[in-house]
């Protein structure tokens, strides 16, 4: 009876949620979809923070943009659902944004999708849109089961220019770009250029049934991102995290939020607006995110032209809390790694360090407090990391050491 109640349910909400879910700017709230207020709701099951068109350390097509492109994308979920949309953004767009047609489907490998997957996707029924500046949107639901930590590949024509582009400078994975229009190609064969970023794509979301915010976002810099994990193999700490939480009978949503060179108290046209501004797009407006953990601040201290006191950074973390808390959000605080040896090091930026990860340790203002510094650090100096888990710049994991991370946040911290 139960799965009959679920299944008219989830009708409803495809039938209703459409033309509810085009005409929002803001797709996350409210989150319950249709009739049925209190049984489906959109929950996160990806993301990506966006920033502007920027040339960053890796070649990309951010500042040229498209102008009768296909691009292709693929992302690993952490959560499924019986239905999805996709979340695209123009928040830096300085015009409208045509998409001329989109597809949604499940990933066979590189850019090839899997036959009888593919799913058009549309906003208020049609399958051509535009985003205007500064917007997000979300599409139409589309009838796709997709599982935890199966991947998805959203495909993204633009028959016209598109400008500089809306983008995630640091995917971690490749994503594929061929001239003319294959949204629907089952075979990538035509998709011959490759980058690591990720062009427009802000979110995929999930439809849950009787959910709770059990999402978890990870907010913070380049080791949130992942830089320096293996390439493709989903070994960033919030993968890691998401597969740990899953193994031990916690499963839930881990969506990363980190940008690669972000700062907690300062702007950057490369590295993205500061962590305390885009904090409530990137997180409280996330759909069904009820936790989120902080790893924040290692950039405002090394950064050449960043002078970031210890005050300044404990009063950003402060003002990260107040927004979680007014939102009902659970806040973890992560004390920042060692970083004695990489290029940003100097004895002041330590002492701010050490400050700072004093005043996450024993303030009481975190909820929960999980200790990434010790974790990783060497058995020989505390102030350096563990030769074995980064990858030779003494400031960033390896595979092995976002693993380590990982296993350092303890289950108990995520109320069932």
């Amino acid at each position: 009876m139960r799965h009959l109640r679920v299944a008219a349910a989830l009708a409803a909400a495809l039938a209703l949620a459409s033309p509810g879910i085009a005409a929002a700017e803001t797709p996350s709230g409210p989150p319950s979809v249709g009739a049925q207020q209190q049984s489906l709701t959109w929950a996160g099951g990806w993301g990506a923070s966006v920033h502007r068109a920027s040339r960053t350390f890796q070649p990309n097509w951010s500042e040229q943009g498209f102008a009768d492109h296909t691009v292709r994308q693929v992302v690993r979920l952490t959560d499924g659902g019986p239905a999805a949309r996709i979340r695209l953004s123009n928040a830096y767009g300085a015009t409208p944004l045509r998409v001329t047609g989109a597809t949604v489907a499940r990933t066979a490998g590189g850019a090839d999708v899997r036959p009888g997957t593919v799913r058009h996707l549309t906003v208020g029924h049609h399958r051509s849109f535009t985003i205007a500046p500064g917007a997000e949107i979300a599409t139409d639901a589309v009838l796709l089961p997709v599982a935890a930590l199966e991947s998805v590949t959203v495909t993204l024509y633009f028959a016209q220019p598109t400008g500089p582009s809306t983008f995630h400078w640091y995917a971690n994975t490749d994503s594929y770009r061929a001239t003319g229009d294959h949204r629907g190609d089952h075979k990538g064969t035509a998709f011959t250029e490759t980058t690591q970023a990720w062009y427009y794509l802000a979110g995929v979301d999930v439809i849950k049934v009787f959910p709770r915010r059990t999402g978890v976002a990870a907010f913070g810099d380049s080791i949130t991102d992942g830089y320096g994990a293996t390439p493709g193999a989903y070994s960033r700490y919030p993968d890691e995290l998401a597969e740990r939480l899953r193994a031990v009978g916690r499963p839930r949503a881990v969506i990363n939020q980190g940008i690669a060179g972000n700062r907690l108290t300062g702007d950057s046209p490369l590295f993205g607006d500061k962590g305390i501004s885009r904090f409530k797009r990137d997180v409280i407006d996330q759909p069904n995110v009820g936790t989120v953990i902080i790893l924040e601040g290692i950039n405002d201290i090394g950064m050449t032209g960043a002078d970031v006191s210890a005050d300044a950074l404990v009063a950003g973390h402060r003002e990260l809390i107040r927004q979680a808390r007014a939102a009902g959000v659970r806040v973890i605080g992560a004390t920042l790694l060692p970083y004695k040896g990489s290029g940003f090091f100097t004895a002041g930026g330590e002492a701010k360090r050490d400050a700072l990860n004093h005043w996450i340790r024993t303030s009481g203002e975190y909820d929960v407090v999980v200790d990434f510094e010790r974790a990783t650090a060497s058995p020989t100096d505390p102030d350096q990391m563990n030769p074995a888990y980064h990858i030779g710049d003494g400031l960033h994991p390896n595979d092995a050491g976002y693993r380590v991370m990982a296993n350092a946040v303890d289950p108990a911290a995520f109320a069932r």
